[in-house]
């Protein structure tokens, strides 16, 4: 996946779906939205909250709102992002120009933004941190290396716990646990450099 700079960077590479994010863009820049770029995408906020998103993908370009759940879809366009796995977030894909319904869409980011200035969210469920063996036995062996991860904050540990745990080979765990020791005694987190 490319990475970009900012909304412009993001908008001036889009290979098959320029005209289109901007049409997207011009539309949410006419509510009150504040324009940020976040996770490498045009996020719009009220009052520090995300409220949607503009992504662009192989076969599709959308909108997705973080808290879509709350929203009414009378018109019945959302999907949600990932099935069993986001539960707030839901997308509104296009394929043209010709789908886009300007008034429509104005009328989800309204109920969108009267949503969020309601304070209506649903949090992400915390889950346990469960750490995997073999971090639990080098965190044991090595007191330095425990002490630097203990400073990392519970989504960091859960990061690095949860990238052992999917590797499905020994020697691919063995291998990741390599790759993370400096950077948990560096305490900076495994996507830290994504943020």
């Amino acid at each position: 996946m490319e990475r970009y700079k900012s909304v412009k960077d993001f908008i001036e590479k889009q290979e098959r779906w320029k005209d289109e994010v901007v049409e997207l863009r011009n539309i949410i820049c006419e509510t009150e939205m504040f324009e940020a770029f976040k996770w490498n995408f045009p996020v719009y906020t009220v009052n520090g909250k995300n409220v949607v998103g503009i992504g662009s993908f192989k076969d599709y370009f959308g909108i997705w709102f973080f808290q879509g759940v709350f929203l009414k879809d009378r018109a019945k366009k959302l999907v949600n992002a990932q099935d069993g796995k986001t539960k707030a977030m839901r997308q509104w894909r296009f394929t043209s120009l010709d789908e886009m319904d300007k008034e429509l869409i104005l009328q989800y980011l309204e109920e969108a933004i009267e949503n969020q200035k309601k304070g209506k969210e649903l949090k992400p469920e915390k889950k346990p941190l469960v750490i995997p063996e073999e971090l639990k036995e080098e965190l044991a062996s090595d007191g330095t290396l425990a002490e630097a991860f203990e400073d990392l904050t519970l989504s960091c540990r859960r990061e690095y716990a949860d990238y052992i745990s999917a590797a499905k080979r020994d020697a691919t765990k063995q291998k990741r646990l390599e790759k993370i020791k400096p950077m948990i005694l560096d305490k900076v987190g495994l996507n830290d450099k994504y943020k």
